[in-house]
C-alpha cells in the first residue's frame, strides 16, 4: 500500500520511508531518518537526527524524536537514535540521540511513552516498558523488560532499573533499581511487583522464593555486601539469582527497603 503524507508535512529527499505509512499535518521528517513499514505519524511530529525506526509505530501530536542531546559537551556529531517495533509516543513525547557516535540511544519494541514523557541521551530502553506521563529518564539510563514508570517519576542519569520493577507515582531515584521490586519516594523501595510477577507468568514458588530472597537482601539487618555473600548459597532459583546479580553489579548503590509493603 502506498504511504499517506499530508500536504503540509515535510519530507526531505533523503529520508528513507517503508510503506503503507501516514504522516499527519505540519509533521517534519528530516533527511537522516529511516522509517519501517505501517508506521502512523500524527500531526506537528519532528523525527530529526540520524534515526532509525522500526514498524507499526505510533506517534501522536506533537512528539519530537531524535533531537539534540541536552548535554553542554555534544558537539553536534551525528548520533543517533534506534527505535524498535509497535511502539507508542503519546504527546509531546521527547527522546534525544546520543551524545557520542560509540553509543546509540535504543528503545525496544511493544513499548508505551505516555504524554511528556522524556527519554534522555544514550538510555537504553527494553521491550513491553511504559512511562507514564511527566515520567522523566536522564541519560545513560538502562531500563530492562515489563518496567513500569509511574506518572511524574525521576530517574538520574547511569541508574539501572531491573527488569518488571515498578515505580509509584512521584517517586524518584539516583541509585539502582533492582528487578521485581516497587520503588517509593525517594530512593526507596517496598516489597515486590506481585501483580507483575503473577501477569508475567511467575509461578508461586517462584514468587516465594523471591520475597524470601528480598527479605534476605534488604530487610535481615546485614550489610549488603554480606547479604548478597550468603543469599548466593540459600536462593537458587533463576529469578532469585537474578535479583542477587543485580544487587551485586551496581555501581551506583541500591535503593534501600522503606520497611513497609
Amino acid at each position: 500500500m502506498s504511504n499517506q503524507i499530508h500536504p503540509t508535512a515535510v519530507v526531505a529527499k533523503g529520508a528513507s520511508l517503508g510503506s503503507n505509512i501516514q504522516i499527519g499535518p505540519y509533521s517534519v521528517i528530516d533527511e537522516h531518518v529511516s522509517i519501517a513499514d505501517g508506521c502512523i505519524i500524527g500531526p506537528h511530529v519532528h523525527i530529526t537526527g540520524h534515526t532509525t525506526i522500526g514498524k507499526e509505530n505510533r506517534f501522536h501530536s506533537g512528539a519530537v524524536i531524535g533531537d539534540a542531546p541536552q548535554d553542554l559537551k555534544y558537539a553536534d556529531e551525528p548520533t543517533r537514535v534506534i527505535i524498535g517495533d509497535a511502539n507508542t509516543f503519546r504527546e509531546h513525547v521527547t527522546i534525544h540521540r546520543s551524545n557520542k557516535l560509540e553509543e546509540d540511544t535504543t528503545i525496544g519494541s511493544h513499548g508505551l511513552f505516555m504524554a511528556n514523557s522524556h527519554v534522555g541521551h544514550n538510555s537504553h530502553i527494553s521491550d513491553h516498558v511504559i512511562l507514564a506521563n511527566g515520567a522523566l529518564l536522564g541519560g545513560h539510563v538502562t531500563v530492562a523488560d515489563r518496567v513500569f514508570i509511574s506518572g511524574n517519576c525521576l530517574a538520574h542519569q547511569f541508574v539501572r532499573i531491573g527488569r518488571l520493577a515498578l515505580m509509584q507515582g512521584g517517586s524518584g531515584i539516583s541509585k539502582d533499581l533492582p528487578p521485581f521490586t516497587i520503588a517509593r519516594g525517594d530512593n526507596g523501595i517496598c516489597g515486590l511487583n506481585v501483580v507483575g510477577l503473577r501477569r508475567a507468568g511467575f509461578n508461586p514458588e517462584q514468587r516465594t522464593e523471591l520475597k524470601q530472597t528480598y527479605r534476605f537482601l534488604f530487610r535481615s539487618g546485614l550489610r549488603l555486601k554480606e547479604a548478597i555473600s550468603q543469599a548466593k548459597a540459600q536462593f537458587q532459583s533463576d529469578p532469585a539469582k537474578e535479583l542477587i546479580t543485580f544487587a551485586e553489579n551496581t555501581s551506583r548503590g541500591i535503593c534501600s527497603d522503606t520497611g513497609k509493603d
